[in-house]
C-alpha cells in the first residue's frame, strides 16, 4: 500500500507512520495545496483543507492524508483545532478532529488581526518553526503534549475508521 501525505511536515508526518504501524506500507510526503488560506480560522475551514490536501495526495497513491491545523472562535476564547482526512479511491473521506487548546489572548489577538499562528509562535517562544517541532500546543502544555502527539490522536481515529469500513 503506498500511503501519501500532503505535507513535508515532519511532526504530521511523524503522525501518520506511526498510526500506520505494523501495515506494509510505503510513505511518500508531497507538498500539495490546502485550498484554504494560510491560517484556517474554522473548524469548517481546517477541515476543508483537510479533505482538500487528502484527495491531492491520494492522486499519487493507494490512501491519501491530509492534516491541517487551525484555530476556531469560540464564546471562551480562540482556540487550536486540528483535523485530518483519509482518503481511498471510491469513497467519501474519512474525517477525525483532534485536541483543543486556548491560545491566550496575546497570540489570539495577532491572529484576529490576519498574522499566522506559526511565524507568531516562532517569535513568542524566540525559536525557529515551532510548527515543525512541538507546535503551540506543545508550548501551551508545558511540553506534555506536542504537535505529533495531537495529530497522532486523529490518525488514529482515522486509520480506526478505514479498518472498521474494511471489516464491514
Amino acid at each position: 500500500m503506498k500511503v501519501v501525505i500532503g505535507t513535508k511536515n515532519p511532526a504530521k508526518i511523524k503522525a501518520v507512520e506511526a498510526a500506520f504501524e505494523g501495515y506494509e506500507a510505503e510513505f511518500v510526503s508531497v507538498n500539495v495545496a490546502s485550498g484554504v488560506n494560510e491560517q484556517p480560522f474554522s473548524d469548517e475551514e481546517t477541515i476543508k483543507g483537510a479533505v482538500n490536501r487528502a484527495l491531492a495526495a491520494l492522486e499519487e497513491g493507494d490512501v491519501g492524508i491530509g492534516l491541517e491545523g487551525g484555530v476556531h472562535e469560540h464564546e471562551s476564547g480562540l482556540f487550536l483545532c486540528n483535523w485530518g482526512a483519509l482518503a481511498v479511491k471510491g469513497e467519501v473521506p474519512y474525517i477525525a478532529g483532534g485536541a483543543r487548546i486556548p491560545l491566550p489572548e496575546e497570540i489570539a489577538s495577532k491572529l484576529r488581526s490576519g498574522k499566522e499562528l506559526g511565524p507568531v509562535m516562532d517569535e513568542y517562544a524566540q525559536k525557529e518553526n515551532i510548527r515543525k517541532q512541538e507546535g503551540a500546543v506543545g508550548v501551551f502544555s508545558n511540553g506534555r503534549v506536542d504537535r505529533a502527539e495531537m495529530f497522532s490522536h486523529v490518525m488514529k481515529l482515522l486509520v480506526g475508521q478505514y479498518e472498521y469500513k474494511l471489516k464491514n
